[in-house]
């Protein structure tokens, strides 16, 4: 940065991408063999023996990684995102929110990775209390679904990543995908449903709706929520 520059945000206009991206697709990806290999000092320079204990699959552009930040300032936060500049434009928003508030946002990070194929080589088992699967791509074509995030093999991965007592927290303005999620979590052995009750009192299902730019844009337009919760047994 020049001297005498202002340090802001970066701007999204410069970070546009495609919406959608084929996670199925070989990309070029550089991810650890197993977790152990992982040094997480390169993302959390503070994180010491500590362990990441949240993971938002699909972070977008880190509106409701950095509300998580904020939130839960003693717990380490990783935003999965596999779109390229989507990433880049998160990562770059962590930077300069460290930089303009000193001594915050060291508990958030974001890495550009595929989750539906490398989840297990960042995380051990039981490692994370909370997953989120905020507005995903809801492939609506019959023959994509198998690209959707949630389905029976992934959720096997994520029960073996997720405490017993761990949540995942989905949320979608498209019923057709909600009831599809709500389906395979309620079928998976692994996953109860937590009540509406529950759900309520839960502090972190009222930032489900606006803290993503997706679902700030669903308000707007005042769209549709469909949110559901469920629990590792």
């Amino acid at each position: 940065m020049e001297e005498g520059a202002i340090l802001s945000l970066p701007q999204k206009r410069y970070y546009r991408q495609r919406a959608h991206s084929n996670p199925i697709a070989d990309h070029c990806f550089e991810y650890p063999s197993c977790p152990e290999e992982f040094d997480w000092t390169t993302l959390y320079p503070d994180i010491k023996s500590n362990a990441v204990e949240f993971a938002d699959i699909g972070c977008g552009y880190g509106g409701f990684l950095v509300t998580l930040g904020k939130m839960f300032p003693d717990k380490y936060a990783l935003g999965m995102e596999i779109r390229v500049k989507v990433s880049d434009y998160v990562m770059d928003r962590i930077k300069a929110l460290r930089t303009l508030n000193p001594g915050s946002y060291g508990n958030i990070a974001c890495i550009r990775t595929n989750a539906m194929k490398y989840l297990p080589n960042y995380f051990k088992k039981a490692q994370l209390s909370k997953m989120f699967f905020l507005y995903p791509d809801p492939h609506f074509k019959k023959a994509k679904h198998k690209w959707r995030i949630i389905n029976n093999a992934l959720l096997s991965e994520y029960a073996y990543v997720l405490r017993k007592g761990g949540l995942v927290y989905t949320i979608t303005d498209v019923e057709d995908l909600h009831k599809w999620m709500v389906s395979h979590l309620e079928g998976h052995p692994l996953f109860e449903r937590l009540t509406e009750e529950e759900t309520k009192l839960d502090p972190i299902t009222p930032k489900l709706y606006q803290s993503s730019e997706e679902g700030a844009k669903v308000v707007r337009n005042k769209g549709d929520h469909f949110v559901a919760i469920f629990r590792r047994v």
